[in-house]
């Protein structure tokens, strides 16, 4: 009868073992995924930013300086790798970018053509669909850190060498301010 409940114990054992480990590549393989939706979206706001700066650039010829940070800056994003340092190079990119539209602004020629407003149009909605997909990633990120660094599943994460994932985080100070907000007319 001992041997009988001693082979149960240790089938239990085993059994509970490879079910952890399969969650544990399941959650792997689903911030990966997170992180290439991410991916997806950031080169739709890349491809986007070059037809804005050359629809603009006509009517912008003395800010040059502001469409050349521009296009810097999305040569940096272009190059980041991982969570963190895509989300310094965007932060940078999401900066000029504003600095862009911000002086877009003042171009009565700008505001009234279709082809700047659509591209603004898609730009902002590019921006949110970023934004949730950074959440998402973030979310199933947490979850897999989380499965990870359990008892006893942490056994198991160790000795089969998961690590880990990024999660996506604000890096600069400046985008933690509250902005201000002047509703005053002057």
């Amino acid at each position: 009868m001992l041997p009988g409940i001693l082979v149960a114990i240790v089938i239990a054992v085993v059994l509970w073992a490879v079910a952890s480990y399969n969650r544990l590549v399941k959650m792997r393989n689903q911030a990966l995924n997170g992180w290439r939706q991410i991916d997806v979206q950031l080169k739709r706001r890349h491809d986007l930013i070059p037809n804005l700066v050359n629809a603009v650039r006509g009517s912008m010829d003395f800010e040059r300086d502001t469409l050349t940070a521009v296009m810097e800056a999305r040569s940096k994003a272009l190059t980041a790798t991982g969570p963190a340092d895509a989300a310094q190079k965007e932060g940078q990119l999401t900066q000029a970018l504003g600095r862009l539209l911000a002086v877009a602004e003042n171009y009565p020629t700008l505001k009234s053509n279709d082809n700047v407003k659509m591209l603004q149009e898609e730009l902002s909605a590019t921006e949110n669909k970023v934004g949730f997909a950074r959440q998402f990633y973030n979310d199933i990120a947490t979850k897999f850190n989380t499965a990870q660094q359990v008892f006893p599943t942490n056994i198991f994460a160790n000795m089969f060498g998961f690590k880990a994932a990024e999660l996506f985080e604000i890096t600069d100070v400046a985008d933690r301010a509250v902005p201000v907000v002047d509703l005053s007319r002057k």
